[in-house]
């Protein structure tokens, strides 16, 4: 688990697993629970008894923060430090975000230099294909549960590689 993980101000689930009763970390690991129903999970997470917050995720989750072109030829890598789960994947000129490991904690985004990361619902006109273009990165990869499983990869989004170098 990456040491940074104390810095998230709220949920991070460690092992979910669609199982009900799993543990998860909560708030500075405050005792915390999953309660499955098929695809979907509350999570509560509790201090001394009482639930101080509770959510609902679920499997194969909507894109919740894209990387978009100023990250084009500069992968300046900020944001996979601030990473909790490893959900940032480099590709041969830019970076991904992984959206079935995203857990919309929010991290990358003030640490990013060039300003290239955006929650989905706020990214600019200019960029929108780049909701897409961070999906379809993982059509072949797929979701290998962390970045640093699989390394660098050498290709790119075919949006991203047709791009003008510079």
């Amino acid at each position: 688990m990456p040491e940074n993980i104390s810095k998230l101000p709220w949920l991070f689930i460690v092992e979910a697993n669609g199982d009900p009763g799993a543990n998860v970390l909560g708030l500075r690991g405050a005792p915390s629970r999953i309660i499955s129903h098929a695809h979907q999970h509350r999570v509560e997470i509790r201090e001394r008894g009482s639930i101080i917050s509770s959510g609902i995720t679920s499997e194969g989750n909507t894109l919740t923060y894209i990387i978009a072109g100023p990250c084009i030829d500069v992968k300046d890598k900020s944001c996979i430090e601030e990473c909790p789960v490893d959900c940032i994947y480099e590709g041969g000129r830019m970076l991904y975000i992984q959206p079935d490991e995203c857990v919309d904690c929010g991290a990358c985004e003030p640490v990013c230099p060039v300003e290239a990361i955006y929650y989905e619902d706020d990214v600019p006109g200019e960029f929108s294909e780049f909701k897409s273009i961070n999906e379809e990165f993982f059509g072949e990869l797929g979701s290998p549960g962390g970045a640093s499983k699989v390394g660098a990869q050498e290709s790119d989004h075919p949006v991203v590689a047709a791009r003008p170098k510079g």
